[in-house]
């Protein structure tokens, strides 16, 4: 998996009443990532939709393990598995230390933020997600 982590602790607003992360929270926790893994590469999602661009899950696969507990200290990963025209799919886990408590697929599309049509990636961001991919695979 990619070197992109976040870390993040578990808060109270986080958990249900035993403790436990609610499930869907694991669901915010990778879209922050993927927020940050964007911010990390010269791209905001505000500077996105000031561009009337809009990025929107269009398929996700996720798998609970374990769960998370309040005040954990956990990281979330994002990598890029494959890019398109218009999709991209995130790798993404939450982790506590090394081990796994969640792992998902998630598909992203660009859309035209006024019609919600598919458009392609602007050309600078398209070049950020091909380097990306190049160098997850080791290739010059």
């Amino acid at each position: 998996m990619s070197d992109f982590r976040l870390p993040l602790r578990v808060y109270i607003e986080d958990t249900d009443a035993g403790g436990i992360v609610y499930y869907v929270n694991h669901l915010k926790f990778m879209e922050r990532a993927r927020s940050e893994w964007l911010r990390q590469r010269g791209f905001t999602q505000r500077e996105l939709l000031d561009a009337g661009i809009q990025l929107v899950v269009h398929r996700l696969e996720c798998r609970y393990a374990k769960p998370a507990h309040l005040d954990d200290e956990l990281s979330v990963t994002a990598a890029v598995e494959t890019t398109g025209r218009c999709r991209l799919r995130f790798s993404q886990a939450v982790m506590r230390g090394e081990e796994p408590l969640c792992e998902a697929r998630v598909d992203i599309a660009c859309v035209d933020a006024v019609r919600l049509k598919p458009m392609p990636w602007p050309p600078a961001l398209a070049a950020v997600l091909n380097g990306q991919l190049q160098d997850q695979r080791g290739s010059p």
